[in-house]
């Protein structure tokens, strides 16, 4: 049997997976990573506590496979995307703390690039809105901030990266400053359609070229991992984005097909092939994990508070001791009882783009309960995600494809089936969990396994590719709209404050 080894760096854990080469988890490690919020609607990560708990998982991963790293024929990298470090080439050592996606510090520099008037600019270059979300504009405030941190950069000093580029620097002993085209395409600085970084971006946001890593496609040859690091060295075969790495890992490998993960946000994506579309709902073009040089893209949204209103009814209100609880506390009542819950936290993204909105709970009477609370947390996942399938589907029928026709599942809370089903009703599709849910870490794994020979073809990919449930609308449409309705009139009140 061969094996593939995937580091899968999310925004909440660092978590290494083992898979055999029919796609299977054979071991599995995962350790919790810290969040630091140094001022409302900051959010940071140690930069050096993610290069720890990844590799030690990596370690764990493998005792528990019991396996020699030698038994590893390649490993993949995915991670949490736009997240910014910045570092000295020399030492290795960030010169500050990572600035996470969810981060809203840079909002001013956006405010002014809107004013100025580059959104056609940008949109048309990158297949972004402006917005503080993207890695650029935190690398800007990085620069601007940090002391010194802009005349070692202009001095050749420093490196920038995004969390897989910060994790190939470690792994390789700091001999690879590198990138792939779906990581690069999250920065706002990067031309998806050359492939290139884009000089004019660049200069508008003053970073100065030095600091970019070299580009490259999603499934190559990224060196090797030390043996110095897991007992042998490993070859890096394939590297990308989570989103669209579990695109990749849901074999959604043409146009039309759609997946959505439900993280710590929500994240759906749907191929479009060779052809970027600009979206007229609020959505992002992005490029999708290429196999080759050849550009691929898919339409995004991003629903920046999805599983971590889980979180926050555990954290923060303390109505539920663990996440697990939650879907029984929901199950408790027979619906919300009219309450609303808007998890505006740090903003609304896709296809709002409301970065001045902030959560709010509606229809609140004497008789609501923590479960109605916990039931609409949960159902705001489903309400936000079914806002992109809406909008996603507007814009296939506008260039002329047809709307989505089934939704792929995957990410930690789709383990919820009162969740599923509700997102099934309110969709009018069919929503399908694969039978292996851990697809953003598998991406990673066939994204390195393409590289190494371990498989021929995305074809034979796709033939691997088993749905354990799936979850048939079973409420009306005309209900569904309803209900819908009833969403977007609360979104709107999370912007009249």
């Amino acid at each position: 049997m061969t094996y593939l080894l995937a580091l899968d760096q999310g925004t909440s854990s660092c978590r290494s997976i083992v898979f055999d080469e029919l796609g299977h988890v054979v071991a599995l490690a995962q350790q919790e990573l810290p969040q630091i919020y140094p001022k409302p609607g900051w959010v940071e990560h140690d930069p050096l506590e993610i290069w720890r708990s990844q590799l030690a998982t990596a370690r764990q991963a493998l005792a528990k496979a019991g396996l020699q790293a030698s038994a590893i024929r390649a490993l993949g990298i995915t991670n949490q995307r736009e997240t910014t470090v910045l570092w000295h080439r020399k030492t290795g050592q960030p010169i500050h703390n990572a600035i996470v996606w969810q981060d809203r510090r840079a909002e001013a520099t956006c405010a002014q690039l809107r004013e100025q008037g580059h959104e056609a600019l940008i949109q048309s270059r990158t297949g972004l809105l402006i917005d503080a979300y993207f890695s650029g504009t935190k690398l800007k405030w990085l620069l601007d901030n940090v002391p010194d941190a802009r005349v070692q950069a202009e001095a050749g000093e420093l490196a920038f990266g995004t969390i897989d580029s910060w994790l190939l620097w470690q792994l390789t002993g700091g001999s690879l400053h590198a990138t792939d085209v779906s990581n690069a395409s999250r920065t706002m600085l990067f031309n998806v359609h050359s492939n290139q970084w884009d000089a004019e971006l660049l200069d508008l946001l003053g970073i100065p070229p030095s600091l970019m890593p070299q580009v490259m496609p999603s499934s190559a040859h990224y060196g090797e991992a030390g043996a110095e690091l897991l007992g042998h060295a490993i070859p890096i075969g394939g590297v990308a984005g989570d989103q669209q790495s579990a695109l990749f890992g849901q074999a959604c490998f043409s146009a039309g097909m759609a997946k959505n993960t439900y993280g710590t946000g929500c994240f759906m994506l749907m191929h479009t092939g060779t052809q970027f579309q600009t979206s007229h709902n609020g959505l992002l073009t992005t490029s999708a994990a290429q196999t080759t040089a050849s550009a691929e893209f898919a339409m995004e949204g991003s629903v920046f508070v999805g599983g971590a209103v889980v979180q926050w009814l555990r954290d923060g209100l303390n109505a539920i001791k663990g996440s697990a609880e939650v879907e029984a506390l929901a199950r408790s009542v027979p619906d919300s009882g009219g309450v609303m819950l808007v998890p505006a936290f740090t903003g609304l993204g896709a296809p709002y783009w409301k970065p001045d909105a902030r959560g709010t709970i509606t229809g609140l009477t004497r008789g609501t309960t923590v479960a109605h609370i916990a039931r609409a947390a949960l159902e705001s996942i489903a309400y936000q995600s079914a806002a992109l399938l809406q909008a996603m589907s507007r814009d296939a029928v506008s260039a002329g494809a047809a709307p989505v026709a089934e939704l792929r599942v995957d990410g930690g809370a789709c383990i919820n089936d009162l969740l599923m089903q509700f997102q099934a009703d309110l969709l009018g599709i069919p929503v399908i969990r694969p039978a292996v849910t851990e697809t953003t870490a598998l991406g990673a794994a066939y994204l390195a396994g393409l590289s190494s020979g371990v498989y021929r073809s995305t074809a034979e990919l796709s033939s691997m590719w088993r749905a354990e449930r799936t979850f048939v609308p079973t409420l009306g449409a005309g209900r569904a709209a309803e209900l819908m309705a009833q969403w977007e009139h609360a979104v709107r009140q999370t912007v009249l404050q």
